[in-house]
């Protein structure tokens, strides 16, 4: 199995004013993410609106991450969207045959009319049953339509199949990352905490690197902090706190304001996005001139670390 750690991008999709996948946009973006210190790809997530995008649409982004990267880092995808188990098998083989290091399965779909514990282990053990065996698997609390946390019982269970290497956590909620890393110690399975508020506070108690959606503007800082902060702790905690509250940004239009911190940096040209199609420049009257801060104060910091490596 591939391990699955480090910092792992939640990967937006740019399209084309057309509202189709942007393939030329998008192979600017898989090599600004590994540029810029990114340890796997989340292919098919949230951030990548796959609950906007059709199967087929879905399939080819998958499949298309997976061929341009090229083995240079692991690429893992998501994508079931559906409430009925059986169309959730079919979304989730097709997406397993596009090449990918790890399928991750969505915890809410697994539970997707809110019946608890039984429901929830009845439809993995489906999935289970009929997925490939070799292909390793993850979890995702992905936060839409529900956020569904795993119990402590659920946790165990998947760690000790075997055949998960993945967890994007999403508590946000520094306790029960510590409590799930021992949890799942002596299983294939990490932890990856989602949460800019305690990133930092969460690798330092074993969280296996971070997958917010921040990597989308700064995963070059992300990488430092989670592989380098030894060598000036007192700067890493700075820089921590930076990386904490430019998060707070995602609650102003993500991931279309990713889109167009992109769009300025050049990797693509449309700002088109399907899950926000406000304006969101207009409706959150700060949000230019913030997104021109988080660029510069993260030209800031990349000074800061080039000094301490020098």
């Amino acid at each position: 199995m591939n391990k699955i750690n480090g910092i792992i991008p939640v990967m937006i999709t740019p399209l084309t004013e057309q509202n189709e996948i942007d393939y030329p946009g998008l192979e600017r973006l898989i090599d600004w993410y590994i540029d810029n210190g990114a340890d796997a790809l989340f292919a098919v997530c949230q951030s990548s609106e796959m609950q906007f995008l059709s199967l087929p649409e879905r399939v080819a982004l998958s499949r298309f991450v997976v061929d341009y990267t090229a083995k240079r880092i692991p690429v893992i995808s998501s994508g079931h969207i559906s409430t009925d188990i059986d169309m959730q098998l079919e979304e989730l083989t097709a997406i397993a045959q596009t090449g990918i290091d790890a399928l991750v399965l969505v915890t809410n779909r697994l539970d997707p009319n809110h019946e608890g514990t039984d429901a929830f282990l009845r439809n993995l053990d489906h999935l289970l049953e009929s997925l490939p065996p070799t292909l390793p698997l993850g979890l995702y609390e992905c936060p839409a339509p529900y956020r569904r946390l795993l119990s402590d019982e659920e946790l165990r269970y998947c760690a000790e199949t075997g055949r998960f290497v993945v967890l994007k956590d999403v508590s946000c909620d520094l306790e029960t990352v510590t409590r799930r890393v021992g949890l799942v110690k002596d299983t294939p399975l990490a932890i990856i905490n989602a949460n800019a508020a305690i990133a930092f506070d969460a690798m330092k108690a074993g969280s296996k690197g971070f997958s917010g959606v921040f990597t989308n503007f700064h995963p070059d800082l992300y990488h430092w902090l989670y592989h380098h902060h030894q060598q000036n702790p007192e700067y890493a905690e700075q820089l921590a706190w930076f990386l904490s509250l430019s998060a707070v940004t995602e609650t102003l239009g993500y991931p279309k304001n990713a889109k167009i911190f992109h769009q300025r940096l050049g990797t693509f040209s449309s700002t088109q996005c399907r899950s926000v199609p406000d304006d969101v420049l207009e409706k959150y009257w700060g949000l230019d001139v913030i997104l021109t801060q988080i660029a510069s104060a993260g030209k800031w910091h990349r000074e800061q670390i080039a000094a301490i490596n020098n």
